[in-house]
């Protein structure tokens, strides 16, 4: 790393100093300004930066920064669906009282395009989103704006996360009939797995590789052959904020592709499907846009404005 970039880790690992001291991550002013003044810092790519390479200490700050981060962003989400929540008339109305919101619009754009792109045109009926939060803004916008015919069900092993989520949609008509919520381990859940076309993975389930890795053996072992799995990862700097998600975390599915955001989007996208059953059969839904596994192991790189995406293999011929 050159003399900025060292820099700009000691910035990141300052700031973890003064937030840890904290007395609470609970939204106040000097919360507010202390994970702003972070994210700023984290934002702008880097390729410089490979936080996997770093010293012991750098790599056990990262770590406790993201628990930290996971633990701030949950009190943020559960104060503005309090919020939300107050109001008289449809509270999805007024989303855009949640800073981030306009994040959430550009993430759920981008990862509606790769799913369109991915599944030839197929549209999920059925969707799972794992970790959702008492503001699931994921699967609110998706349904609202992308996929206005599918059904969502959103796991949370917090009930008072469940809880705010279903009567922050329960005033809207449409939504309130498409979006269900569970409070369970996604762990314990198995069969019912099967039943997704598309299961999306936050990126604060499973706080270090370990955990993650675990989730995705779980999901790979119960999801049905050919449906797709969209995890939320972390690229240069921004993995001070979330973890990372490598293509040999994914054993059991094709990888498709990983969307490196360059713009306010932090998250990474990574998209996949769980290898499918070959077969000489009819084969309805996801399953008859399934690609063939790849075995080709070269990258291809395609830079432009906003991203950087990193296709896996070639795409090949539709399964019969």
């Amino acid at each position: 790393m050159g003399c900025q970039d060292e820099q700009l880790v000691q910035t990141i690992c300052d700031l973890y100093e003064k937030i840890s001291k904290l007395e609470s991550l609970k939204p106040s002013e000097d919360v507010n300004i202390l994970f702003k003044q972070l994210v700023s810092t984290c934002i702008p790519p880097n390729p410089n930066i490979d936080v996997i390479k770093m010293c012991d200490k750098v790599q056990e700050i990262r770590l406790n920064l993201i628990k930290i981060c996971g633990i701030a962003e949950g009190h943020l989400e559960h104060h503005f669906s309090s919020i939300l929540t107050s109001f008289q008339d449809n509270p999805l109305h007024h989303l855009n009282i949640f800073p981030y919101y306009n994040n959430y619009l550009k993430l759920g754009k981008l990862e509606f395009d790769l799913l369109t792109q991915n599944l030839n045109g197929f549209v999920p009926k059925s969707v799972a989103f794992i970790g959702s939060g008492p503001l699931p803004l994921t699967s609110i916008v998706l349904a609202s704006f992308h996929l206005k015919d599918t059904i969502f069900h959103n796991f949370d092993i917090d009930p008072s996360a469940n809880s705010l989520a279903s009567l922050l949609v329960s005033s809207d008509p449409d939504i309130s009939q498409r979006m269900f919520f569970h409070t369970v381990d996604i762990m314990d859940v198995t069969e019912s797995l099967r039943s997704f076309d598309v299961v999306f993975l936050a990126a604060l389930v499973g706080m270090n590789k370990e955990e993650k890795v675990k989730v995705i053996e779980h999901l790979q072992k119960h999801m049905a052959p050919g449906a797709v799995l969209m995890l939320r990862s972390a690229h240069g700097p921004r993995a001070f904020l979330y973890p990372i998600v490598e293509p040999c975390d994914l054993q059991g599915f094709e990888v498709l592709s990983i969307y490196h955001p360059k713009d306010d989007v932090i998250n990474s996208v990574v998209i996949s499907k769980k290898h499918p059953v070959i077969s000489t059969g009819n084969v309805g839904g996801p399953n008859s846009c399934l690609l063939k596994p790849c075995n080709c192991s070269k990258i291809h790189a395609i830079m432009n404005k906003n991203m950087m995406i990193e296709k896996f293999g070639a795409r090949e011929e539709q399964l019969s």
